[in-house]
């Protein structure tokens, strides 16, 4: 059998346990995480630059992708005589790409602020902590497939987000009770088919998990979830103010902004504005800001560092 095709049980039985095709952040990790970084971003500027009409078939078209690529895997182990229960997509990243199957049908917020919250986090820590590398090299399917659908379900909810879709605190219990709703059953269903969907019936294979292992040992591991989901969710809401106060603060404009900043900055004071209708910082040919990534974050750190020049040119 060619390596393309190896499990990681063949990897095991020929290259010994704890093989490892690549290191952590070595040249290939670093050039995987180089090109999925690239095309997140090039997708997110075609995304927030096109009409309605093509950002719906962009969706569709990501939808498609993380589908066929779940498939892809499925299809290849079941080829080559490899299938076994650990690979029913029954992960929480695999969970994802049929919520959003289920947003791209149904376009439910539900649906939208548990891919924001939950999905951009933990699969960009796929990304950084890869827990397939014990396959014979970067060049095989299980691979290739881990590289393409963690990008993939990092760029689907950031294209919501670039699409003017406004994540909420005040949607988190709604999100913890998917997480938690779908980890229980999770829980009981591994016992019986030998299989750590979740990562929850043991640390290993995962450098999260052994993390969580070596500080709070084999036995409750599983409490280090617990406040990891805190750090998340407090990351991906940080200066959301909505719920605070009844409601999300009015907007509110400063027209002396340009003029101070024009004063403390003049290297950039021909393309530096806040704008009414986007209400985050803007600089001209500044790529990164214009593909107008709506978090609250852009939102709360622009006025506030309006407010700031506003009151030192004043002084």
């Amino acid at each position: 059998m060619s390596d393309f095709w190896k499990s990681y049980d063949i990897t095991a039985a020929e290259f010994g346990p704890g093989y490892e095709c690549y290191p952590l952040f070595g040249t290939v990790h670093l050039v995987e995480l180089a090109v999925s970084a690239l095309f997140i971003l090039g997708m997110a500027v075609w995304y927030r630059r096109a009409g309605a009409r093509t950002r719906r078939r962009i969706l569709v078209g990501v939808t498609a992708a993380l589908l066929a690529d779940e498939a892809a895997l499925l299809l290849g182990m079941a080829l080559t005589g490899q299938w076994n229960w650990s690979y029913l997509p029954l992960h929480l990243c695999s969970i994802n790409v049929f919520v959003c199957l289920y947003n791209t049908l149904f376009d439910q917020n539900w649906c939208k602020e548990e891919l924001y919250a939950l999905c951009i986090p933990g699969a960009a820590l796929a990304l950084l902590c890869p827990s397939w590398l014990d396959v014979p090299s970067w060049w095989t399917l299980i691979n290739l497939h881990s590289i393409s659908i963690h990008a993939l379900l990092v760029l689907y909810p950031v294209l919501l987000v670039v699409g003017g879709y406004r994540p909420s605190v005040r949607r988190v219990p709604q999100v913890l009770a998917f997480l938690f709703g779908s980890a229980l059953p999770i829980y009981f269903l591994n016992k019986p088919l030998c299989t750590n969907f979740y990562f929850l019936n043991n640390p290993y294979g995962n450098v999260i998990t052994t993390a969580f292992t070596n500080l709070l040992g084999e036995k409750y591991y599983i409490l280090g979830f617990l406040p990891a989901i805190a750090a998340a969710l407090a990351l991906m809401f940080f200066g959301d103010v909505s719920a605070v106060g009844g409601g999300r603060p009015p907007e509110v404009t400063y027209p002396d902004f340009e003029h101070a900043y024009s004063k403390s900055l003049p290297a950039l004071r021909r393309g530096v504005f806040v704008s009414k209708n986007a209400p985050f910082l803007q600089i001209k040919n500044a790529v990164f800001l214009r593909i107008a990534v709506k978090f609250r974050i852009f939102d709360f750190w622009a006025k506030n560092f309006a407010k700031a020049l506003d009151r030192g040119c004043s002084a």
